[in-house]
């Protein structure tokens, strides 16, 4: 992607300094509770993963780096570079939706972008960084470790700055739907219809991917993203797909069990909303039907 360093984001909160979430040993997530909890998700056919977390981009083993400096300091130079990589697109996504959303009747308000290390409070409970990026609807928040985006390139084999740009724009995607309602459509939905609470999971992890790809379209149009960019995305869109992490947890891969859709999903809604740049394109739910 074409970007210039500039600073980091006023919506940026970085509590790398370790106040964030030290205050909770036992709950945070390393290789061996994530594959529990994977187990435990397949037999109750139930995302046991959003007991520390929601709206994310699915769980993901724990890799990220001990604590830095108080107050978020850091001294590695190229991890500051990765911050303020991190605000451009966190500052340009939500430029992109403060000018879409009035053509469709709504209204956009920035959401806050919380890093952190390890572990992390929320207004949706502790999560640790086996959680993956989320966002979380109570406090209009997404949250990162950046540790995530070592995993996707080394374990995932999703390596790039668009890449790692589709996570946040993915994250952003939840927050948009926060914003017209249909995360809290989605609940009531579940609750009506609880045999079908997993496909209206899927429904709506779907439909951020296609927000994402709704604001790379917008990149595009600027002259934002460089060649092999989209290629990017759709194989982060690939690398973490359920059936992937099912297989990447020794698991059998169980259509029943997703809560984030396969990776042709995610692949198929991404490259949508990427062609299209049309929020309206973007109907998973439709889909369902």
């Amino acid at each position: 992607m074409k970007w210039t360093r500039g600073g980091r984001s006023a919506d940026l909160e970085d509590q790398r300094g370790g106040g964030g979430g030290g205050g909770r040993p036992g709950m945070k997530l390393g290789i061996g509770g994530f594959l529990l909890l994977a187990v435990l998700s397949l037999v109750f056919k139930k995302d046991l993963f959003s007991l520390v977390g929601a709206g994310g981009m699915g769980p993901v083993a724990d890799v990220s780096a001990g604590a830095g400096p108080a107050g978020g300091a850091v001294d590695d130079p190229r991890e500051e570079e990765l911050v303020e990589f991190v605000s451009f697109v966190l500052d340009d996504a939500q430029a992109t939706w403060t000018k879409i959303l009035p053509t469709v009747g709504g209204e956009y308000s920035r959401a806050k972008l919380v890093l952190f290390r390890d572990g992390v409070d929320s207004a949706c409970g502790y999560a640790g960084s086996s959680t993956g990026p989320f966002y979380c609807p109570g406090d209009q928040k997404v949250y990162v470790d950046l540790g995530f985006y070592q995993e996707l390139k080394d374990r995932f084999g999703a390596p790039g700055d668009f890449a790692q740009a589709y996570v946040i724009a993915h994250e952003l995607g939840h927050h948009v739907q926060h914003l017209i309602g249909i995360d809290q459509a989605v609940r009531q939905r579940q609750a009506a219809d609880p045999r079908n609470e997993n496909a209206y999971s899927v429904a709506m992890e779907l439909q951020a991917d296609c927000f994402a790809g709704v604001w790379g379209h917008e990149t595009a149009q600027r002259g934002i993203l460089e060649r092999g960019d989209v290629e990017e995305g759709l194989n982060a869109a690939a690398a973490i797909g359920d059936d992937r992490m099912q297989r990447a947890a020794g698991q059998r891969v169980t259509p029943d069990a997703f809560t984030h859709g396969s990776s042709e999903q995610r692949v198929a809604w991404f490259r949508k909303g990427l062609e299209s740049g049309d929020i309206k394109a973007c109907d998973t739910f439709g889909a369902m039907r």
